[in-house]
């Protein structure tokens, strides 16, 4: 059956009381969102390891941040994000490796991240050392018996499936963020599960609104209030065997957030309970 879970940021403060309140929200799964590489350290993997045990939590994912600029618009963003802008490639194959290592440690065999545009034109110039910095990942992590998930988003579900094909690998996944793939317009993420449904090995519970411009993502919303039809997308899920986490993502701070995930969580309770 399918947990729920969020997203939990790993920063430079204490874990433990951020895993506080996810218990006392009545959850016990998580990703964990790391972005600063300096936190990813051997004196910080006993304390992940002692948070999980004093509070129940299990930790389903990393997702792996990288150095240099993010811009995350349809402009910059072609420049910035992942491993397909060569200038940053190298460094942030290492940035994942890092992470991959850590996570090892930890218990955790899912490394998510964002890869950025992936060019849809398999003609494209930069595609094929994309693929090989993707094979030099993936092959890294299966040495670990872990795997690479993508977060969808940033290429449409064809281009994905085609760079698995590509790749070759058995440990490739998806981290299906279906608000991701309305944001950025992408694709319906109910239908998206057709094309590389039997790779989703993680799913984030956001919600959000196509794109009104040509330069800027749409609207994250709480959920319930965007374009995604969760009740379809969960029983497709279901239908496909997904027995994962469903991890709530709410990208605000402060009580709306809180409130914002309370409410997710319902709706989500409510949906697998009725499958």
């Amino acid at each position: 059956m399918m947990t729920i879970g969020t997203c939990v940021t790993f920063d430079s403060l204490p874990l433990a009381p951020k895993f506080k309140n996810l218990a006392e929200l009545g959850l016990h799964h998580c990703q964990l969102m790391s972005w600063d590489q300096s936190q990813r350290t051997d004196e910080r993997v006993q304390e992940v390891l002692d948070a999980c045990k004093e509070y129940d939590v299990t930790i389903t994912a990393l997702w792996c941040g990288w150095e240099g600029p993010v811009e995350w618009n349809f402009y910059g963003g072609q420049e910035t994000l992942g491993l397909v802008p060569e200038a940053y490639r190298y460094a942030r194959v290492l940035n994942l490796k890092q992470g991959a290592d850590f996570a090892k440690k930890i218990g955790v065999t899912d490394i998510v991240t964002h890869m950025g545009y992936v060019p849809s034109n398999p003609y494209d110039s930069r595609y094929p050392g994309f693929v090989a910095a993707v094979t030099n990942i993936a092959a890294y992590l299966k040495q670990n018996d872990q795997y690479l998930l993508f977060e969808t988003g940033q290429e449409t579900p064809v281009t994905l499936l085609r760079l698995f094909e590509d790749v070759g690998l058995d440990n490739l996944g998806v981290n299906l963020d279906p608000a991701n793939l309305i944001l950025y317009g992408m694709g319906n993420p109910v239908d998206a599960l057709d094309v590389f449904g039997k790779y989703v090995r993680g799913v984030h519970g956001k919600d959000g609104k196509y794109p009104t411009s040509g330069r800027a993502l749409g609207e994250e919303t709480a959920m319930g209030e965007g374009k995604v039809d969760f009740p379809k997308l969960i029983k497709g899920l279901y239908d496909l065997g997904y027995d994962g986490c469903i991890t709530i993502e709410r990208e605000i701070e402060g009580d709306q957030q809180v409130k914002d995930v309370i409410l997710a969580r319902d709706m989500l309770q409510n949906i697998i309970a009725n499958l």
